[in-house]
């Protein structure tokens, strides 16, 4: 399998089924280095910046825990807690060997919060002394319900999940790229080659498109260099040196493949 191709096999594609209950999400527009280069000066603006991708890859830390063998309820407060925990001040400033990349800063920083600060922290009520973020939990367990049974550890669990957030952001984003410019049937229509190995012929698309097949051919070439353009732009938010771009999508690809 080429992850830098846009095709990818059934794990991914379905982004996954069990979680397309969910809204599209907001295309993240906060750099993970911005982030770290404000950590020590304790940046109104980084801290925003942390909380928006908190916000957004808070379910990959859910169903994490749920793995760990926690119930929804310990789960939910175990997240909110270590979130809280990370937004305090000076926690970036002592997370330099972390830092590189968004995905592995988290969970190490999970694995110690779990093993050092866990026990003291779920005595304090939620909206207690912790400044909490607001994260929605309403359809965690239903997502999480919905999860195939396997034989993933939790922290494949957590690199799975989180691929399938990252590409379904993209995908999120190239839709409403063509939605913008009033071609939305095409997306739909040439989309299956995105995330389908086995996707129809596009001599079958242009004949659906009332197009001629070099069109549609020229079309789907431009899908594609979109669609790797997005994904390496929505890597790069979540990585601090650029140069690690191409080895996150590579790990983010064997994650989905199983390997």
């Amino acid at each position: 399998m080429d992850p830098n191709s846009p095709q990818h096999s059934n794990p991914a594609d379905s982004a996954e089924r069990s979680d397309k209950s969910v809204a599209p999400r907001q295309f993240v527009t906060t750099s993970w280095s911005m982030v770290v280069k404000a950590g020590d000066e304790h940046s109104p603006d980084s801290r925003e910046a942390l909380e928006v991708l908190c916000k957004h890859y808070w379910y990959p830390i859910y169903a994490f825990l749920r793995r760990k063998g926690l119930g929804s309820h310990d789960a939910e407060e175990l997240t909110q807690a270590f979130f809280a925990h990370l937004l305090e001040r000076n926690r970036l400033a002592t997370a330099d060997p972390l830092r590189g990349r968004f995905r592995t800063f988290l969970l190490t920083s999970l694995n110690h919060f779990m093993i050092q600060d866990w026990r003291k922290r779920t005595a304090l009520k939620r909206g207690g002394d912790v400044d909490t973020l607001q994260i929605d939990f309403e359809d965690a367990n239903q997502r999480y319900s919905r999860e195939p049974v396997d034989c993933l550890t939790p922290e494949k669990l957590f690199d799975r999940k989180w691929a399938i957030h990252i590409l379904q952001q993209v995908l999120d984003e190239l839709e409403s790229y063509y939605r913008k410019r009033d071609r939305l049937e095409l997306f739909n229509a040439l989309k299956p080659r995105l995330t389908f190995a086995d996707a129809a012929p596009l001599g079958d698309v242009a004949a659906q498109l009332g197009l001629n097949e070099i069109t549609v051919k020229v079309a789907a070439h431009r899908m594609r260099e979109k669609y790797r353009q997005t994904l390496e732009k929505t890597i790069s938010m979540t990585v601090e040196d650029p140069q690690d771009v191409k080895q996150e999508i590579n790990d983010l690809f064997q994650s989905l493949s199983g390997v």
